[in-house]
């Protein structure tokens, strides 16, 4: 018998999972489809529609988690609790560093800097958002060696000197916990910094302008502030998240904390696909003609 907490965040989990795959398999759609009659796809498109199905595996691996946890936990063993948290590792490693390298792609699109620097990372924008996401392959790695270490040492049953497997198992635990950590914090700071560069870049064009004499509502300052709400709201979203999961990985014995933390998590993943909607000029004229 579910508890009224459990049933409260269950109904929450299952909104949370119908709005937010409706969202991502909508983009997914419509660039789909974009693809197949124009023959080619954009680079923000192209991550976009990455970004939207590694959200729906991640999405399904929540609620096959929520599942296993709360309805059935019998068949929630060692084996297939590293086996889903292997898969919740990969979707939302993919899905954290999508966003951020679309975040990356608006600054290095929309920011108007005269170092030769930034315009060489502007001339190249392709390969420095392809570069970050091979980068990120290394934290990928780094991660998915932690959990099978750390899962192999909860299946197996070591004998011999009991407090040096004890330590041995602490020490790989505070690794993980570490590493776990590191993955949130980099695309986090990435995408911060991308952020704060767009917001510098538009006081510069707004300086120009108010000394050329010219108003501030031209096409690049509306450029400027469409990219700085889809970041800000990417950020918030994510630091929400991020906390979430921390608080979540850090304090694994509270259940009900946990789950609060969960389900809260879970609207990263669900309501910022509608934001990206909402901030795409295409998508969001092919939601408005949805009705219809």
């Amino acid at each position: 018998m579910l508890s009224l907490l459990d049933s409260i965040l269950s109904i929450l989990v299952i909104a949370e999972f119908v709005l937010g795959n409706f969202a991502n398999v909508f983009i997914a759609l419509v660039n789909g489809i974009n693809w197949v009659k124009k023959q080619k796809l954009s680079c923000a498109d192209g991550i976009l529609t990455a970004l939207v199905v590694s959200r729906i595996c991640l999405l399904w691996v929540i609620l096959l988690n929520w599942y296993a946890t709360v309805f059935n936990p019998g068949f929630y063993s060692s084996g297939v609790r590293t086996i889903i948290y292997i898969a919740w590792v990969v979707s939302n490693h993919f899905s954290l560093w999508f966003g951020t390298s679309l975040s990356i792609l608006y600054l290095l699109k929309i920011a108007n800097f005269s170092s030769l620097f930034f315009l060489h990372l502007k001339w190249k924008a392709k390969r420095v958002v392809l570069m970050i996401l091979l980068g990120s392959l290394v934290f990928l790695v780094c991660h998915l060696a932690v959990v099978i270490l750390e899962g192999k040492m909860g299946m197996n049953e070591y004998k011999g000197n009991s407090t040096w497997v004890t330590n041995l198992r602490e020490t790989v635990h505070l690794s993980h916990n570490t590493v776990f950590t590191i993955v949130y914090v980099m695309p986090f700071t990435l995408s911060l910094m991308a952020l704060l560069l767009l917001i510098f870049s538009l006081w510069k064009h707004l300086r120009k302008m108010q000394l050329s004499g010219k108003g501030s509502q031209d096409a690049s300052t509306k450029v400027h502030v469409r990219a700085m709400q889809t970041v800000i709201s990417f950020l918030l979203l994510f630091f929400i998240y991020f906390l979430a999961q921390i608080i979540s990985k850090w304090n694994a014995r509270q259940n009900n904390l946990v789950g609060i933390f969960q389900v809260l998590g879970l609207l990263y993943s669900a309501s910022h696909s509608f934001i990206l909607i909402w901030g795409n000029r295409k998508l969001r004229h092919a939601i408005l003609s949805f009705p219809w």
